[in-house]
């Protein structure tokens, strides 16, 4: 893991400037040292427990044994066990937290730089992200009770949580959500762990939804509550957030000894990502009747019709860790490629009178079309990494910064989360490929790694949000939202690079053709709502989330160029050669790309939409 921490380190301090942080009232314990030494923790366990059981639990993948009663439970590897006790036990959940609930009040640009050695080692071990994404969702939205029951016991480890969203009928279609939650009797408002309802119904692609690695699990459920007529309210404002442990407890975290009415029905049994489970919940099918009623027992958070807004909470939150999980694999399977390439002889070097059959053989590396897939996967996943830390480092400025700054932060985080869940989804898998062609014949098999890099991936265009759906948010609202307002802020941002790079000469060219692809997406955005019909500008969204993926990876290449330079006499000469090469390979073989995407975007181009489904 060497390699990466020599490009954390660059990110963080040389570029992102983290160390700066601990000027802030929130992070003045803090400073360098301490931020190190949760790098250094975190680099030792995955390193330790995770990275050595990567292919195990991808091989022995989860599986239930029916006890006698006919309970359904699930069996885990014993590595998965021990990897998830080291993580619990240092503290990560809760990194971020304040030191009155036993946080690190970690700044997130380091604890986000924290979470990638584990992905990078063993994307599937555990399911950490969704405990701590759900348990912040609490601190947000919950009651002091909610938070210092479930929360608490969620940041130290000794609970876990999900999000249970979909169903069977309802994968991407929330509104379409069949779950009904009604009040459980008289007095039912007055529970102190908040207003107590009954749920009934089936949650579907539950990650971690059943497991014997924690002493409880917290499930956060989206239900609709009925309306006066008794008919669940049609759309997403009817639906609500509730909190449905696996077993009850009472108001001091402790469990009572019952059950609620939450049944595994089944695992779902996956491409890759195979050492989480992945689940059928049903609640309050009966499986495990409780306090003599009917439904499972669930706690009301927030208000009444507001749970998809507390679950965005979450979900964004999610989308950010969902990029970070896909350009760590994206990075992994660099990393591997790189060795093989390193140490595979194959062919000879083509001379101005061709190849001499005589010659030895010259490692793969040595290849002009070799360092081009080698380059691309540097590209993607190094330039998805500066991305994701950038919008860490926007979380900090939300929470930490002026009123000013905080609220810009806050609407670039809006702008750019769709790309920074997205953008690495699609092209740290097109890294991965890269890697299977680099490793030849061998990378079709499992005896190297690079073939479940690919699998375990393949998830992240779907979950949390498809890509379809994270393009139509971003050309539908995020770029209008505020009158275009984040639009404007990025691209100030972009200009401002701009500036400052193309009084390098070395990169002037370059900054000439980021501000080219920046009024190239500027004006396909306008073009895209011309007509001001949604179906219209809507139909090439993914083309043009592409496009502007593009764009803000170009400009995150070439800000990090600038900081390289400035930067040079003390960093490695290899590798700031290395991130050079990769700016150039950016914008010379993947930034003229954003010509195809925003030309169908910009004529509004109805090949797809138009064509009769009897066509197919």
């Amino acid at each position: 893991m060497t390699t990466l921490r020599n490009t954390l380190d660059f990110l963080l301090y040389d570029w992102l400037d983290a160390a700066a942080l601990s000027g802030r009232e929130r992070f003045a314990d803090h400073s360098r040292e301490t931020f190190d030494a949760v790098l250094d923790t975190s680099e030792r366990i995955a390193r330790e427990k995770y990275a050595p059981f990567n292919r195990l639990v991808d091989t022995e993948e989860p599986r239930t044994v029916a006890e006698p009663d006919g309970t359904l439970r699930v069996v885990l590897p014993q590595a998965t066990y021990d990897a998830r006790q080291a993580y619990a036990e240092s503290g990560l959940l809760s990194a971020a937290q304040d030191y009155d609930i036993g946080g690190m009040q970690l700044p997130y640009t380091v604890e986000a730089a924290a979470g990638s050695f584990f992905a990078v080692a063993s994307i599937s071990i555990g399911s950490n992200l969704l405990t701590s994404g759900n348990a912040n969702l609490l601190m947000a939205h919950g009651t002091d009770m909610q938070k210092s029951v479930f929360a608490a016991n969620e940041f130290n480890g000794r609970w876990a949580g999900t999000m249970c969203l979909s169903e069977p009928q309802a994968g991407s279609s929330l509104s379409d959500v069949a779950t009904r939650a009604v009040p459980d009797g008289a007095g039912h408002e007055a529970d102190p762990l908040g207003p107590r309802y009954r749920l009934t119904g089936n949650k579907m692609w539950i990650s971690s939804g059943d497991h014997e690695l924690t002493e409880n699990i917290v499930h956060l459920v989206l239900a609709k509550i009925p309306g006066p007529d008794g008919k669940p309210v049609p759309g997403v404002k009817g639906i609500s957030l509730f909190i449905v442990p696996k077993k009850l407890v009472d108001t001091e975290g402790q469990l009572t000894g019952e059950r609620n009415d939450v049944a595994l029905a089944g695992l779902n049994h996956k491409l890759g990502w195979r050492g989480t489970t992945n689940t059928l919940l049903n609640f309050g099918e009966g499986r495990y009747p409780v306090r003599g009623g009917a439904g499972a027992i669930g706690y009301l958070v927030g208000k009444p019709g507001e749970g998809l807004k507390c679950m965005f909470h979450m979900m964004n939150e999610a989308r950010i860790g969902i990029g970070m999980a896909a350009t760590m694999l994206g990075l992994a399977g660099y990393y591997a490629s790189l060795d093989y390439a390193k140490n595979r002889p194959q062919g000879r070097a083509i001379s101005a009178s061709g190849k001499d059959a005589a010659q030895p053989q010259v490692r793969i590396i040595e290849h002009a079309d070799v360092k081009r897939m080698l380059l691309a996967q540097k590209s993607y996943g190094e330039g998805a990494l500066a991305l994701n830390l950038f919008c860490a480092r926007l979380v900090d400025e939300q929470h930490t910064g002026t009123p000013e700054a905080a609220d810009e932060a806050r609407l670039l985080l809006e702008v750019l989360t769709p790309i920074a869940k997205s953008w690495p989804s699609e092209f740290c898998l097109e890294a991965n490929s890269l890697a299977i062609q680099i490793h030849g014949g061998y990378g079709y098999t499992r005896d190297f790694p690079v073939e479940q890099y690919w699998r375990d991936n393949r998830l992240n265009m779907i979950h949390e949000g498809t890509h379809g759906i994270q393009a139509m948010d971003l050309l539908g609202r995020k770029v209008l939202m505020e009158n275009g307002r984040g639009l404007q802020l990025l691209a100030g941002r972009i200009n401002a690079t701009i500036e400052r790079a193309i009084q390098a000469p070395e990169l002037a060219p370059y900054a000439n053709a980021l501000g080219k692809a920046l009024q190239d997406v500027g004006a396909a955005t306008k073009a895209a709502w011309a007509t001001g019909q949604p179906a219209e500008a809507l139909a090439n969204a993914v083309p043009y989330m592409q496009a502007f993926g593009h764009m803000v990876l170009a400009w995150m290449w070439l800000d990090v160029a600038l900081a390289t330079l400035r930067q040079d006499a003390t960093l490695s000469v290899a590798a700031s050669a290395g991130r050079m090469g990769a700016m150039r390979y950016f914008y010379h073989y993947e930034l003229p790309k954003i010509g195809a995407w925003l030309h169908v975007v910009s004529t509004r181009d109805a090949t797809c939409a138009q064509l009769p489904e009897d066509a197919f």
